[in-house]
């Protein structure tokens, strides 16, 4: 029964990849990375130390392979290089978050990334208008 929910899960996020926007892709990665480390949260509380690192890697490839991987330093100039220097940051305290256990740097993270994610949606809005 949980492979059908999984598999009903990736044909959704299948879906809402291929129908995103650039704009909106990235907000995808801002939500993935910010879900992944509220689980790690969770898994800290029932001491799954297994799951919770699993959760914090989770994020940690996201932030690396997608935010990180998207930006263009080039054409990006300034504006690019301190998002890349956020996220650079953003993974160390998350690498310092795991090895501590520590929930209130995780929070940071969060509200660092969900920061991020509504200025790109706000982005996004503002680039879809006529």
């Amino acid at each position: 029964m949980m492979y059908g929910a999984k598999a009903y899960a990736q044909v959704g996020l299948e879906t809402g990849i291929n129908s995103a926007s650039p704009h909106g892709l990235i907000v995808m990665l801002y939500d993935g990375a910010i879900e992944a480390i509220r689980k790690a949260k969770i898994y800290i509380e029932m001491q799954n130390i297994e799951m919770k690192t699993k959760s914090v890697d989770k994020a940690l490839r996201i932030i690396k392979d997608g935010l990180t991987a998207s930006l263009d330093v080039k054409a990006g100039g300034a504006l690019a290089q301190q998002l890349l220097a956020l996220y650079d940051y953003i993974g160390k305290e998350l690498i310092l978050a795991n090895a501590q256990n520590s929930q209130e740097r995780m929070d940071s993270c969060i509200n660092l990334l969900d920061d991020l994610r509504t200025a790109w949606l706000e982005i996004g809005q503002l680039a879809t208008k006529p």
